[in-house]
């Protein structure tokens, strides 16, 4: 039974009612439990995002619009925006772990780690167009 249940329910077996002052507490501290763990969630976001961008700009950039405008440099290579119209995604994170090896005709091979695939997957999320 959760601490919060507990403190609203059973005394010696009678169903109490907690006070108002009770109530304020509690409520004040999921409002900072909640409010302390967000600003952390939100700047690793912010970064694996960030990161994301620096990898694509540095191995796609090359060939590839890798931004929420611009055009492609390769005539072959699609703009990144649009990549989600073609695939989902998340079906990017198999060919990026196993090494791009397809695409366009000269495209270079690379190969990326779990944390970078996961940042260029959240980068990539970040610019699609609608």
């Amino acid at each position: 039974m959760c601490a919060i249940k507990r403190l609203l329910l059973t005394r010696h077996g009678e169903r109490r009612i907690a006070s108002n002052g009770t109530y304020v507490v509690l409520i004040s501290l999921l409002v900072f439990l909640v409010s302390s763990l967000t600003p952390a969630n939100a700047t690793n976001q912010r970064s694996a995002v960030a990161g994301g961008k620096s990898l694509v700009e540095r191995y796609c950039s090359g060939c590839h619009a890798v931004g929420r405008s611009g055009k492609s440099r390769h005539p072959d290579a699609p703009a990144f925006r649009t990549l989600s119209k073609r695939y989902p995604l998340i079906n990017l994170e198999e060919s990026l772990a196993e090494g791009i090896s397809t695409g366009h005709p000269d495209m270079p091979e690379f190969q990326v780690g779990p944390k970078e695939i996961s940042s260029i997957i959240r980068y990539l999320d970040t610019i699609q167009e609608k």
